[in-house]
């Protein structure tokens, strides 16, 4: 029997590792994309080149009606409901409380946390339906657990995602469904290389394992995650961060 994984936002930097991994897995994966139909079409020549199918739509994850076409049309593509949710799709702003714009505040809520719970909503009900469990996973990020600087409404966007992560495990772990939220540290990629000069060194120093994250360190937790291996693991967040978020602020010399 084919395992069936859909992916919000496949062709940003972590979605295309996260996509290719569960391909590598097993899975047949339907992604969605926001604009970038040639690297949606490229990522899934990729996934056909592991020997899975691969199938692109383009959908805004914090429209109700785009969601809802997603998942129908993925479901009628896959001929079964999903067995995995990744709910990756996420977006940010830089600005302080005083100056951040409402409209900037609703759009970042929009795309990450009303888009996690409509995918989740209509993923849940369709794993419901058909009976066989399932596992959502929700990227999160350091802001679960530490205010950044500039990021009010992207903090507390994923914060919100930390909590909805527990009461989602709460109410669909009866029906057999995982639900878990895996938050990373520094991880390399085209948005974060633009944040500063140089963003591995800025982040190696100060990370325990002194260096940044790939999107192919993310991949690994998620597989392990929706794998039988972690059937008895629902409601948590994992950590990817390189031990950067367990230390303390230390005004001391080491």
């Amino acid at each position: 029997m084919v395992m069936f994984a859909m992916v919000t936002a496949g062709p940003s930097a972590i979605g295309r590792a996260l996509v290719t991994a569960l391909a590598g897995a097993g899975y047949d994966v339907g992604f969605t994309h926001l604009g970038a139909g040639e690297s949606a079409a490229d990522l899934v020549a990729r996934v056909e080149a592991l020997g899975r199918r691969a199938h692109a739509w383009e959908a805004d994850a914090g429209d109700e009606a785009a969601v809802q076409r997603f998942h129908a049309e993925a479901a009628d593509w896959a001929g079964d409901a999903p067995d995995v949710l990744v709910n990756n799709a996420g977006i940010q702003t830089w600005a302080g409380l005083l100056d951040l714009e409402a409209g900037q505040w609703d759009a970042v809520m929009r795309t990450n946390l009303r888009g996690t719970f409509l995918n989740t909503q209509a993923a849940g009900r369709a794993m419901v339906s058909a009976g066989k469990g399932g596992s959502i996973v929700n990227l999160g990020s350091g802001c679960n657990k530490l205010a950044f600087p500039r990021l009010v409404d992207y903090t507390a966007s994923k914060g919100g995602i930390e909590q909805f992560t527990k009461s989602a495990a709460v109410e669909l772990g009866p029906h057999g469904i995982r639900v878990n939220c895996i938050a990373p540290g520094a991880i390399a990629t085209e948005r974060t290389a633009a944040e500063s000069g140089d963003y591995a060194a800025t982040w190696s120093k100060v990370t325990p394992l002194r260096r940044v994250g790939t999107p192919e360190d993310i991949a690994g937790p998620l597989v392990f995650l929706c794998s039988e291996a972690a059937s008895f693991i629902t409601g948590q967040t994992i950590w990817v961060d390189g031990g950067v978020f367990s230390q303390a602020v230390w005004p001391y010399d080491q």
